[in-house]
């Protein structure tokens, strides 16, 4: 079977962006891969937890560790839509994962421009469908602040 690519697995974390942008949360959406297969996929639960720790990613490590079984996510992928900000890249550290690909960049409060460090072994690629990614972002913000 031919593995597949980082556009697949970017289009699967999108399709999650767009559940929450549905849900009225913030759209970015993760999944984790692990084999080339998809073992975690989540949203941002933001709003409908009340809790401003339940980032995307944050919910995909946990359902992720929960599968394999292990805290740790050593030769998984997170495919998030939106570039992890500092909570989510601190979290990513500690579970040792091998990748992040992320498509649009957070120029203000992405891990990238704060300096957040992440695990060494872990390796980033950015900007993966990212015109895809952040049309999603700027939608939802235009739609927010047109209702406001």
């Amino acid at each position: 079977m031919k593995p597949f690519d980082d556009i697949y697995f970017m289009r699967k974390a999108l399709q999650e962006a767009y559940v929450a942008f549905d849900k009225g949360e913030v759209p970015v959406g993760a999944v984790i891969v692990f084999n080339n297969q998809i073992i975690a996929r989540a949203h941002n639960l933001t709003e409908a937890l009340n809790d401003v720790t339940a980032h995307a990613e944050m919910q995909a490590f946990t359902a992720a560790a929960d599968y394999l079984g292990g805290k740790y996510l050593k030769n998984c992928t997170l495919y998030v839509t939106l570039e992890p900000c500092q909570m989510c890249a601190g979290a990513s550290y500690w579970t040792q994962i091998d990748k992040i690909v992320y498509g649009a960049s957070e120029p203000k409060l992405g891990f990238s421009v704060l300096a957040t460090k992440i695990h060494p072994k872990t390796k980033v690629k950015k900007g993966v469908l990212e015109k895809e990614c952040s049309f999603l972002l700027k939608k939802f913000f235009i739609e927010k602040r047109n209702l406001n």
